[in-house]
């Protein structure tokens, strides 16, 4: 029973748009959550806050980065690293030509 509730509560029609409600329908998707926009019956698209829309964005590419990141490890062989020193020989570099640079921060 819920499940209606919640589902009968969190839809709107389109058509009270065209009634000049626009700001109290914006007013609830501030206060309570999203809506979704019914038009002729059928989800005609989602109605949310700015802050809820930047959150599900930075969930949905944190979800990827960590796909990627599982990925990439299925692949990963420790015997195959190289220590600082073989890449800065690799590429022919040492240490002062670098040491004028800024840090470099990793999340």
């Amino acid at each position: 029973m819920d499940a209606i509730r919640g589902a009968i509560e969190n839809t709107v029609s389109i058509s009270l748009f065209n009634k000049g409600l626009a700001g109290r329908i914006f007013e609830d998707v501030k206060r309570y959550g999203a809506k979704v926009v019914m038009k002729n019956n059928s989800a005609e698209c989602v109605l949310m806050s700015p802050e809820e829309y930047v959150r599900l964005m930075d969930e949905v590419n944190d979800a990827r980065l960590l796909a990627e990141a599982s990925a990439r490890m299925t692949h990963f062989d420790p015997a195959k690293l190289l220590s600082d020193h073989q890449i800065d020989e690799a590429l022919g570099l040492s240490p002062e030509d670098y040491a004028d640079t800024s840090e470099v921060e990793f999340e």
